[in-house]
């Protein structure tokens, strides 16, 4: 008998422990719809908890603050890291560039709240500007791997850290519109003018020859 009572604990527990991150899950992701939809603000934790369909206390019983809402999903969202291998294609550095570009773009839309909470945040809170800014360099690093993959071997390229930067940049800029529905039709011809400057001799063929 003792050794039922045991196990019945032991399950007890097990089932209020899966209750509770369940109760947490629904409580996370209804800040994360409601924060894109209409922003940290102007969401009331009373409204998280009707949607998390949850007593408003829960809100506060795991997060003290709902400013603590806002960390946690920043700590949540996705930041697995392009394989470089599967886009770059040696002596191909604009095809390689594109197939980046398309698979940072792809994560963007699969993941609404990437493309709403970081961007429409960062302005007035220091954890989502500090995920933005991580996110950031993390780009800046994919694509300075895979430029240096697709360069043609034995040959060294123009300035791969400043082409990173810069590509970095305009990346970060379209998706930061995105949640607009802005599209930026230029960043195919960007894209081939960086992988024509990295190519070797490519500044050279472009300086301005002297009157």
């Amino acid at each position: 008998m003792a050794q039922a009572r045991g196990s019945g604990a032991r399950g007890s527990t097990s089932d209020s422990a899966d209750d509770g991150a369940s109760a947490r899950e629904r409580i996370l992701e209804a800040a994360g719809e409601l924060f894109a939809e209409h922003g940290f603000e102007a969401t009331p934790t009373s409204r998280i908890a009707e949607r998390a369909e949850v007593p408003k206390g829960l809100i506060h019983y795991y997060f003290r603050r709902k400013q603590d809402l806002l960390t946690a999903l920043v700590d949540q969202l996705p930041d697995d890291p392009v394989v470089s291998d599967r886009v770059a294609v040696r002596g191909d550095v604009a095809g390689s560039l594109r197939r980046l570009v398309r698979e940072l773009d792809a994560r963007l839309e699969a993941s609404p709240l990437l493309s709403h909470l970081l961007w429409r945040e960062a302005d007035t809170h220091v954890a989502v500007r500090d995920a933005l800014q991580q996110r950031f360099r993390h780009v800046v690093e994919q694509i300075r791997g895979v430029i240096e993959l697709a360069l043609p071997p034995g040959l060294p390229g123009g300035d791969i850290d400043a082409a990173a930067l810069l590509l970095a940049r305009v990346v970060n800029h379209r998706h930061s519109l995105a949640r607009h529905g802005a599209h930026d039709d230029g960043l195919d011809r960007e894209i081939g003018f960086i992988a024509r400057a990295l190519e070797p001799g490519g500044s050279k063929s472009r300086k301005a020859k002297p009157a």
